[in-house]
């Protein structure tokens, strides 16, 4: 799937109704959906405990927060990207706490063209995520792989007395000989002798 047919959704904090009614108009693009506005940490947190967003907005402060600790606590999870939009006085002290955690700041007010661009990287930084993730899955899958067939492998050795480099031919033989993975002889070792 390219850039362009990508959907991203957005939790968006705020309690600033024009800020609110600005980005929901922003944001009706087909590009991002759902769009979920909440007014608080509490009910971001909520939110997020429901489903995960690609992208969360948080505009600081908050009644309940100034919105930054949430903000570096949702990009620290590694899930979505974050965008912390601060007063312009705040913005050198706050800026550095953020982008240390990954997040982005913008300073208020907002342009349009501003905005549009700190979402064209952040869908950058989320593409980027994306790729980490599937890599972290693979290398997940991989070492389950490597954990079963050791586990058959100890099976092999303890019940039909092979040693351990006749358990590992064993296991690899029968993956070719059969056109399947040794995961899947693993599994089968394991119920037979489990």
């Amino acid at each position: 799937m390219n850039l362009e047919e990508r959907i991203y959704s957005v939790l968006v904090v705020s309690a600033a109704e024009k800020l609110n009614t600005a980005l929901s108009s922003f944001l009706a693009q087909p590009r991002y959906g759902p769009v979920k506005i909440v007014s608080g940490v509490s009910s971001a947190k909520r939110a997020l405990r429901e489903r995960d967003f690609d992208f969360v907005i948080v505009n600081s402060p908050l009644p309940d927060d100034t919105g930054l600790r949430f903000a570096i606590d949702t990009s620290s999870s590694g899930e979505a990207v974050t965008l912390l939009l601060v007063r312009a006085e705040l913005y050198d002290d706050i800026t550095e706490k953020a982008s240390e955690n990954g997040v982005f700041t913008l300073y208020k007010p907002l342009s349009r063209p501003i905005f549009s661009l700190a979402l064209a990287w952040m869908e950058s930084a989320r593409e980027r995520l994306r790729k980490i993730e599937k890599k972290t899955l693979s290398f997940e899958e991989r070492m389950e792989e490597i954990r079963l067939v050791n586990r058959a492998k100890w099976l092999l050795i303890s019940e039909l007395k092979m040693d351990e480099p006749q358990a590992h031919r064993y296991i690899e033989k029968q993956a070719m000989d059969r056109c399947v993975s040794k995961r899947e002889i693993a599994e089968e070792i394991i119920r037979t002798y489990s």
